[in-house]
């Protein structure tokens, strides 16, 4: 068509349009193919750049101008591979090392964030900001988590029985747990949830419970015993069966829940069943003499040191003159973790650990509530409390997802922290208006359950760091998920309640603190495992598929498993009496597997046709 009108035109032209014709026909191709050729050689020159650097841009899945990008082949922990210019580069670009949970980029952070030269210095910067987090959980689980357990536990009339195995458990297990449910969340990472739940299992089951003979040789109680260690390795069986067909389901995620309430009830019934028996036998004699009490098979007597006050003393430092502190005064010293009694008592290395962890329990104490029922006032600090219904809700939506939701505009205009910024306001002065500082309302026991959630998402996002700081170590050090998880992860989440149980026996109660080393890992086990997929399940994952790091992750169930059936031919045939030559058989057990693990991940061992 537009050269026919050319030719029609074509009479009625003067020659100095026909010269404009004839430019525009010639010089336009010409201009059309001068552009394409730039682009041609754009993208020739970005090749070339790319295999200077080792890097190709149909593998990497890296976009090359000119080109649609590609799936990634390539694993993060190349970065250590490539040139100290270009790495910064390739952990932008590569699609392994994306990472979205957390608030912090630590391999941005470690690549690009620092020169080269001073590398070292954040690798030794995140190793003390991990230490530091294994802090933040224990002293939020114990401090904060586990107190206000007690005061729901308490509240529903719980029995000891069902509180020990249910409330208990998990507020002992809690870093574990976050942390599995944290390392699920990423396919690529829970390899680290599988290690760290068999590598707690291994080193409670072996150093814990052979150093708790160590300190106090005793006899175990029988039935307690076997009952824990048939449903431990019931559950070992299902996760290795698990990592044998690669895939969890919704079925299987829900086995793992239903063993664990399985568990709980046959706790209950044997409970009951003893209780019955023991009634039977001393109540004909309970006429002519008083019949000494049998030794109890249950786990459930609470010592002492686990009845008292946090605050010790506190009883004997009561003003002899009644004394009504103001709302100011109650406020600053409900903030103070500081005890100046006994800080005057302790020695300088806990008082450089104290100052350590000041900040960080001045910000819980700002957020969680702590409900004491133990105490005349069940910890009722008004003031503080009041302000707990502003922060709470604020700190839950500010860690959830990371911040992720809290930061979402309504309707792109107002904020969600904003909106229940608002709310928390207005409940903080509906309270503090309709109560008093002497008298605690009746719904206190309802900041318990707030303390629990709130403790909970500040367990949950310390775990989400760790597990995002391990996998950085995993790309720095070349290590695999598993074995960053039975080590670091295991002994980071497992020391508290190594020296607790250790504490106990110490103090004579060895019987529960060997209890309390199979029924903690039994609800790790299945509620980590079990929650960490459900979550994915409803997120919209049908399959949770795991990826198990070769030969290591089935030498580390075959170590648990050998350590559980030894435990359950050993223990009866001593007649449940367990001393020190069997503490002494355990630690050299996790010594030679710990030896074996990393033999196997530094290439030393290699076996041929493993799964």
């Amino acid at each position: 068509m537009v050269v026919g009108k050319v030719y029609r035109m074509k009479l009625n032209m003067p020659v100095k349009s026909w010269t404009v014709v004839f430019l525009v026909l010639t010089v336009l191709p010409t201009g059309v193919s001068t552009v394409k050729d730039r682009k041609e050689d754009s993208v020739r020159t970005s090749r070339r750049q790319h295999a200077e650097n080792g890097l190709d841009g149909n593998n990497t899945g890296m976009s090359i101008p000119g080109e649609s990008q590609n799936s990634s082949t390539h694993e993060c922990r190349d970065v250590m591979k490539q040139k100290p210019s270009k790495q910064c580069w390739f952990i932008k670009h590569t699609k392994d090392c994306e990472f979205s949970d957390g608030y912090i980029s630590y391999l941005q952070g470690a690549f690009c964030s620092f020169p080269h030269n001073l590398f070292p210095l954040a690798v030794t910067l995140y190793a003390v900001w991990l230490l530091y987090l294994f802090v933040v959980l224990g002293i939020a689980a114990s401090e904060f988590f586990c107190p206000n357990l007690a005061a729901i536990s308490t509240s529903l009339k719980l029995t000891h029985n069902v509180a020990g195995v249910t409330f208990l458990a998990f507020g002992n297990g809690a870093p574990d747990v976050f942390s599995a449910v944290a390392a699920f969340a990423d396919p690529r990472t829970a390899g680290l949830a599988i290690g760290a739940l068999f590598g707690a299992g291994v080193f409670v089951t072996t150093v814990v419970a052979g150093s708790v003979a160590l300190v106090k040789p005793f006899t175990v109680a029988s039935r307690p015993f076997l009952r824990d260690v048939i449903f431990y390795m019931a559950a070992v069986f299902w996760t290795f069966l698990i990592l044998y067909l690669r895939e969890i389901k919704l079925g299987e995620a829900l086995g793992y829940l239903g063993l664990y309430v399985l568990y709980v009830g046959t706790v209950i019934v044997s409970t009951l069943v003893y209780n019955r028996q023991k009634n039977q036998l001393q109540g004909p004699i309970q006429s002519s003499y008083t019949e000494p009490e049998l030794p109890s098979d249950s786990e459930d007597a609470t010592p002492s040191i686990f009845n008292g006050s946090i605050q010790d003393d506190e009883s004997e430092y009561q003003p002899l003159l009644p004394f009504t502190e103001s709302t100011c005064q109650i406020f600053i010293n409900s903030i103070n973790p500081i005890d100046s009694r006994k800080w005057r008592r302790k020695n300088w290395f806990w008082r450089a650990a104290k100052v350590v962890k000041v900040p960080l329990e001045v910000v819980l104490l700002l957020t969680v509530p702590v409900v004491d029922p133990d105490k005349d006032d069940h910890n009722w600090k008004r003031p503080l409390n009041c302000l707990h219904l502003l922060t709470g809700p604020l700190v839950c939506v500010l860690t959830f997802k990371s911040g992720q939701y809290g930061l979402l505009n309504i309707e792109g205009k107002f904020p969600v922290w904003a909106l229940v910024l608002l709310i928390g306001v207005f409940l903080s002065a509906i309270s503090f208006l309709t109560t008093s500082n002497q008298q605690p309302p009746r719904l206190h026991c309802a900041f318990s359950l707030l303390g629990f959630v709130v403790s909970a998402m500040w367990i949950n996002t310390a775990a989400t760091e760790v597990v995002s700081i391990l996998r950085t170590f995993g790309v720095v050090f070349d290590l695999s998920n598993t074995v960053l998880g039975l080590t670091l992860l295991a002994w980071g989440n497992s020391i508290g309640d190594c020296f607790a149980d250790i504490t106990m026996a110490r103090q004579g109660y060895p019987r529960m603190a060997m209890a309390a080393c199979f029924g903690g890992i039994i609800f790790n086990m299945l509620f980590g495992v079990g929650l960490g997929c459900l979550f994915q399940i409803f997120n919209g994952t049908n399959v949770v598929k795991l990826e198990p790091d070769g030969l290591l992750v089935w030498v580390l169930a075959g170590a648990l498993g050998l350590s559980l059936v030894l435990s359950f031919i050993l223990v009866p045939a001593q007649c449940f009496h367990l001393g020190r030559s069997y503490g002494i058989f355990l630690l050299l057990f996790y010594l030679v597997f710990l030896l074996v693990a990393l033999l196997i991940e530094f290439k030393v061992i290699e076996l041929r046709g493993s799964p």
